[in-house]
């Protein structure tokens, strides 16, 4: 995705802050797209009371967190070109994967004790907006360096290039927050729902290879394409 973030930067290369604004919110709407974001959220969600509604709201939150932690740490960057140490880096990547594999343990955990059927989801106590807050503030820190920030850390003006981070940041929430709506909507449906048995063990097992080769991928013992 790198090379797409590349070309939307490009359109802003020298215009006014009006065309950069329109760049920063291309930027924040792609960002959702991130496989490891996509890998969070399915995980996030699958197994809660099914709800379009429930789950844009639950999305949104987990991007304010993924937000405040992007802008935290993507600030010095852009203003002074002060990036985290490496080590720092590929430890907070790592953080991420090792977030995936607990989300997806705990799916495929709940999937064995048959709490992931739509009436036992409906029963049982939701995932609060707290707690997806928080897995977003920790995702955000291992994203802190992404691509998106470092295009917009090349204005040379410092006051454009961190409204366009702020810009950046909620925009990346919002992209969550449609991500999910369209997750969330696609589980409520009666299809999916009589699939669950086959579905959540599934997407289970998918996020854990996933996140376990972030993790190995972040401290450099695979591969590491993304």
């Amino acid at each position: 995705m790198f090379g797409l973030d590349e070309y939307v930067a490009q359109l802003g290369d020298g215009s006014l802050f009006a065309v950069i604004g329109v760049v920063a919110v291309l930027l924040g709407l792609r960002h959702a797209t991130d496989p490891d974001h996509l890998a969070a959220v399915a995980t996030l969600l699958t197994g809660e009371a099914p709800s379009p509604r429930r789950a844009g709201r639950l999305g949104f939150v987990w991007g304010m967190g993924h937000a405040t932690s992007l802008f935290a740490l993507g600030a010095p960057i852009v203003l002074y070109q002060a990036y985290l140490p490496a080590g720092a880096q590929r430890a907070a990547e790592a953080a991420v994967g090792v977030m995936i594999v607990a989300l997806a343990a705990r799916l495929l955990y709940r999937w064995r004790r048959g709490e992931t059927h739509r009436h036992h989801a409906a029963a049982r106590s939701p995932r609060s907006p707290l707690q997806a807050y928080g897995i977003g503030l920790l995702h955000g820190v291992g994203g802190s360096a992404g691509v998106g920030v470092l295009l917009l850390a090349a204005i040379p003006n410092h006051t454009e290039a961190l409204a366009a981070l702020a810009v950046f940041a909620l925009f990346s929430a919002v992209s969550m927050a449609i991500a999910s709506t369209t997750f969330g909507f696609a589980l409520s449906r009666d299809a999916v729902v009589r699939s669950y048995g086959t579905v959540v063990p599934a997407l289970g097992a998918l996020s854990l290879a996933f996140g376990t080769w972030y993790v190995l991928g972040a401290l450099e013992t695979v591969p590491y394409f993304l």
